[in-house]
């Protein structure tokens, strides 16, 4: 994530760039960290002067520092002090900074050629390539010339720290202060130290964190630390899973935003990261880790060796206005409009077996689209009290405003409970929302075939199962399909359109064009274990139970790592406690039998809280002590 840095500068007197002159003493700050011994972090030098070596610099400057930026390129240093100037003037046009605080920030930023120029740094920063050549020589480098109080600190989000601390003469004042992109919005610092790094040394550092408004964690030195060790292999296997074809880049991308909350898919993610840094972090951490997981998706090289890196060179899993640009522009994979709904076949009534939770949040979601709704239980009591809870549910809307009175009174007029499955003889559609339970979804789809009109869609919204198991239930396997809603329904716009190896074109299309009429959002997917969004997001969550389990990291920090350093509305183990213990474990049991691959073997520690009954939220304890409804 910083400038290439090709070599250390040769250490001599140092060369400033040609606007600055050299450093200037200390100036004064408010509440300073410091370092053993009284001397304060007051002048940090950052070597390497990329995109997040930039960004840090920024931070510091702003923050009262005296910055002393270090790159061998004057181009890069230049581009720098531009970026600043930039920045500083963005933020008084937004009111956070004045124009006095603007030409100081400005002023007390330098920058120099030579790493000679940090020798009298009281901390220094690397931000340099993600080498373990690159870093060692500079920091070998800095030995030479800092004072021997200094701190010496790697960005590394991948590299072990203490292999590069061993190398170091003065190992127990090198640690890993890992920033996060952009270093000025970002509020994450994962503060990492190895075992031999002085616990003052991380004392200050964690200090300066504070004082910039950071929130710091503590973390041991293990390959991508808390937040990268997790992301990047979620991107990996986005990758992976667009390589093998099994859904579009926006389906994935859709998928991830809509399902999950995130503010990104994970494909843009990478485009923005950059697909080559993607490839460097992922190929250090699989030398660290052996994980397959972390082994890079064949895709990604292939991408980074056409040199076809993301949003900085204008193109990599999307194509970009220009190189740089943020904005999308069409390309050949661009999915033309209302593609996939041409054959859909007219819906004018639906019905949904079931009276639980899903099937209630579902019926809602047809009645307030404006389609008549069967909703079948076992018994007409069960129906009528699955009504009584949808009517209940459109109350609280009108309440928030989300709704009129009449709308909501028409969309539970729309709603005809009824005992048994005979009266879906006539549907369009027929939804299946049962117990998460093959035997009772096939039982099911047994009585849809004998019941339900030919041409009707019949659909399953199982969230684990495999459809063509439901599909081979009936005689016409080409009318089944998969309508994965997610859980509140009424709520959430995303919908996995899951087909079968036998399901038709036109079920699919009608599926599409369903929830097209739903204001839903319908992403397309085959048949397998975990469709998009589960096959993405358990196996991250999996990985974060391990590392508690590992005793690598708290609960509390990885949650903070999580939704601080990468903008997640929750951390693993929220999610994991609202999700239910019980249902993610059965998840992730599913997908490893499934890939047999063994990362994706559920971690001891999530077994041995389920049969503890410590389920979540619903049971009052889980991660976290929770209090009882």
């Amino acid at each position: 994530m910083a400038s290439p840095l090709s070599r250390p500068a040769p250490v001599g007197s140092p060369r400033p760039h040609p606007e600055n002159s050299s450093p200037r003493p200390h100036p004064e700050t408010t509440s300073p960290a410091a370092v053993p011994g009284g001397t304060e972090l007051r002048c940090v030098a950052v070597v390497g002067l990329g995109t997040m070596g930039t960004g840090i610099a920024e931070l510091l400057a702003c923050a009262g520092r005296e910055v002393i930026g270090i790159d061998v390129s004057e181009a890069a240093a230049s581009r720098a002090t531009a970026s600043l100037d930039a920045a500083t003037a963005h933020a008084v046009r937004r009111g956070r900074l004045s124009e006095s605080e603007r030409r100081d920030a400005l002023a007390r930023f330098r920058t120099f050629t030579d790493v000679a120029a940090a020798a009298n740094a009281d901390l220094v920063i690397e931000v340099t390539p993600e080498s373990y050549e690159i870093k060692q020589q500079v920091i070998r480098a800095l030995d030479a010339v800092v004072r021997p109080g200094t701190i010496i600190a790697t960005g590394t989000n991948a590299l072990s720290v203490t292999r590069l601390a061993a190398g170091s003469g003065r190992p127990e004042r090198v640690l890993g202060l890992h920033f996060f992109h952009p270093a000025p919005a970002m509020r994450l610092v994962e503060v990492v130290s190895s075992v031999l790094t002085a616990p003052a040394a991380v004392a200050a550092v964690t200090d300066l964190a504070l004082d910039l408004g950071k929130e710091p964690v503590a973390v041991g030195d293990r390959p991508g630390f808390v937040a990268d060790g997790l992301l990047f292999g979620y991107l990996n296997q986005a990758a992976a899973m667009y390589e093998a074809k099994y859904a579009a880049r926006e389906d994935i991308d859709a998928a991830m935003r809509l399902g999950c909350g995130l503010p990104m898919g994970p494909l843009a993610l990478l485009d923005l990261v950059g697909i080559d840094t993607a490839c460097t972090v992922l190929e250090a951490l699989y030398a660290e880790s052996g994980d397959r997981l972390h082994a890079p998706a064949p895709l990604l090289r292939q991408l980074a060796d056409a040199g076809l890196t993301g949003r900085k060179a204008g193109r990599g899993f999307y194509t970009y206005r220009a190189a740089g640009s943020a904005e999308t522009v069409p390309d050949a994979l661009t999915p033309a409009a209302g593609a996939g709904t041409g054959d859909a076949r007219p819906v004018r009534s639906v019905g949904v077996a079931g009276s639980g939770t899903m099937a209630c949040g579902i019926t809602e979601v047809f009645a307030t689209g404006g389609l008549p709704v069967v909703l079948a239980a076992r018994d007409l009591a069960r129906a009528e009290a699955a009504r009584d809870r949808i009517g209940r549910s459109l109350a609280r809307s009108v309440a928030r405003g989300r709704l009129t009175e009449a709308a909501a009174g028409a969309a539970l007029d729309l709603i005809t409970p009824v005992g048994g499955y005979a009266a879906l003889a006539d549907v369009d559609l027929a939804v299946e929302a049962v117990v998460e339970d093959l035997t009772v979804k096939r039982d099911v789809f047994a009585a849809f075939d004998r019941i339900c009109r030919p041409g009707a869609v019949l659909a399953t919204t199982t969230s684990s199962l495999p459809v063509i198991a439901c599909a081979r239930a009936t005689g016409r396997p080409a009318d089944v399909v998969g309508l994965h809603f997610f859980n509140p329904a009424p709520a959430m716009k995303l919908v996995e359109v899951v087909r079968t190896v036998l399901t038709g074109d036109e079920a699919g299309a009608t599926a599409r064009a369903v929830c097209d009429r739903l204001g839903r959002h319908p992403v397309d997917c085959g048949d397998r274990a975990g469709f998009i969004v589960n096959a993405l997001l358990f196996p991250y969550l999996n990985n974060a139970v391990k590392m508690v389990q590992d005793h690598y990291a708290s609960p509390d920090d990885i949650d903070a790592a999580m939704r601080l350093g990468a903008g997640y509305p929750m951390g693993p183990f929220e999610l994991l406690d609202v999700v239910g213990l019980d249902v993610s474990l059965a998840i992730e049991r599913v997908l490893h039998h499934e890939f047999r691959e063994p990362s994706l073997a559920p971690a001891p520690l999530l077994e041995h809280l389920v049969a503890a009954g410590c389920l979540g939220r619903k049971t009052g304890r889980g991660f976290r002590e929770h209090a009882r409804r």
